[in-house]
């Protein structure tokens, strides 16, 4: 007999993933060792370790690199709503409409969205690092760039172009790198990473009005370059992906996705969902203003905003598990609504305003904690046009920004009420499809279980629409 080690066989792998104790659940019996038997069977044998996720260890790191990422991305951008607001109050650059500054903020996410294929083309190319560095360079580019803008023009390719290309490359380098190191602290550990965004844009909305006013807007956008160049780049170098060992592959664009109502839906949902996001970010200082506040106080409200994200998002990770993905999504896409047309259309203090930014905060931003990897280049035309929309729909006189508010408000409603309500009953019809295939009930099919099985037309037994409709399943 040959003296090379065995094959592992499927059984063995088996036995890798079991205890020491055990990992044959047999007793060795020693009279069936002989001195006559093949060499083999006294030589090791070689096993493939299966990489299994490590839920912690070297993640949590990766947990802080795409917190210290999303706060200089999304962070960053988020303080947006400062400078419209001291462009808006201000002829700074000659001749521009409040329209163009407006298309300025929409385009630098609808170009992070937009980029994705391309960054998520890079990352199978290349691999992680090259694409988060690509992603540093041009957020760089971008904001030194736009200190020396004296033309709106400028202002479009720097702040608005470049820094939409950088945002987006850094978005899709770390994304999916913190799922990858965790399997029931999963949710929790994403929430933690993506509310580096509020955190970030706590800091950069107070931070970004203190320069402006202080060492004016060329430094302002210097500082943050610096800043941003610094920690990116720390955190580019600290992170570490499992593509291989999980055997990940990235798929820039899957058309056939389209086909499938439910996906259709789920972008229905990001699509009205991000209409009101984008109003809400970037008009929130400028309506402070509006009803007397100062220009400080406006940053204090867009800062504040934020942080409701930064302490909302870890929280919806972790109901989400117990709860339910969709349920969650659903109810606070319409809790976020009912804040707009309830408190905001009529908060006319500033402490009423505090306290909408930071309720209005915890529940505004969930599309970034659910399917912004899986619907990106679908909302591009929502994040361009949004602020348009509303900075259009402003009057002349009185509360000028009504329409905007009850527009917001509708386009939460509109998708957290309609695309994410069918969605849920389309999933409960699902469960109620697998159960009847399996002749068992709808409640011993767990949402993982019907999550692995592939989506088609349903053959089995389900119940009227209206009735999944109202009914009570954690989805």
């Amino acid at each position: 007999m040959s003296s090379s080690p065995h094959r592992v066989s499927e059984n063995d792998r088996r036995r890798d993933r079991l205890p020491a104790t055990e990992e044959t659940g047999l007793e060795t019996n020693p009279e069936k060792t002989t001195a006559g038997q093949d060499a083999d069977v006294a030589q090791p044998v070689e096993k493939e370790v299966v990489d299994a996720p490590p839920n912690g260890g070297y993640g949590w790191v990766c947990v802080l690199c795409c917190f210290w990422i999303n706060a200089h991305t999304w962070g960053i951008n988020s303080s947006y709503g400062v400078f419209l607001q001291f462009y808006l109050d201000n002829n700074h650059y000659p001749g521009a409409s409040a329209l163009q500054f407006a298309f300025v903020g929409g385009l630098s996410i609808s170009m992070a969205l937009l980029v994705s294929p391309a960054a998520t083309t890079t990352t199978r190319l290349y691999g992680t690092r090259v694409t988060l560095l690509i992603g540093v360079f041009f957020e760089t580019l971008a904001l030194i760039g736009a200190s020396f803008a004296h033309e709106i023009w400028q202002l479009f390719l720097s702040q608005g172009i470049c820094f939409g290309w950088g945002m987006g490359y850094l978005f899709v380098g770390s994304v999916g790198i913190v799922p990858q190191w965790f399997t029931t602290n999963r949710s929790f550990a994403s929430g933690i990473a993506t509310a580096g965004s509020g955190l970030g844009g706590l800091m950069y909305s107070l931070a970004t009005n203190a320069m402006i006013h202080s060492l004016g807007v060329g430094w302002a956008f210097r500082i943050l370059g610096i800043l941003a160049f610094t920690v990116n780049t720390i955190c580019a170098l600290l992170i570490k992906d499992r593509n291989k060992a999980i055997g990940s592959s990235q798929l820039a664009f899957d058309y056939t996705l389209f086909a499938r109502p439910e996906y259709l839906l789920l972008l229905g949902w990001g699509f009205f969902s991000m209409l009101g996001y984008i109003v809400l970010l970037f008009s929130l200082p400028s309506y402070a203003t509006s009803i007397g506040l100062s220009p400080n106080q406006g940053s204090i409200v867009g800062g504040l905003l934020n942080l409701g994200q930064g302490l909302g998002r870890p929280f919806v990770g972790m109901f989400s598990d117990s709860v339910g993905r969709i349920n969650i999504a659903g109810f606070l896409t319409v809790t976020a609504g009912l804040f707009c047309l309830v408190i905001w259309i009529f908060a006319k203090s500033f402490g009423v305003l505090i306290f909408f930014a930071v309720s209005v905060g915890t529940v505004s931003g969930t599309f970034w904690t659910t399917i912004a990897p899986v619907g990106a280049e679908v909302v591009v035309l929502p994040t361009t046009f949004a602020e348009p929309i509303a900075l259009e729909l402003r009057q002349e006189t009185g509360n000028i920004y009504l329409h905007a508010q009850i527009f917001t408000g509708l386009m939460y409603v509109m998708a957290g009420g309609v695309c994410m309500w069918y969605l849920r009953a389309w999933k409960i019809g699902q469960i109620e499809r697998i159960a009847a295939e399996e002749g068992k009930s709808p409640a011993q099919i767990g949402v993982a279980v019907a999550d692995g099985h592939p989506a088609q037309r349903s053959k089995g037994s389900k119940s009227n629409v209206v009735k999944r409709l109202c009914a009570w399943k954690r989805v």
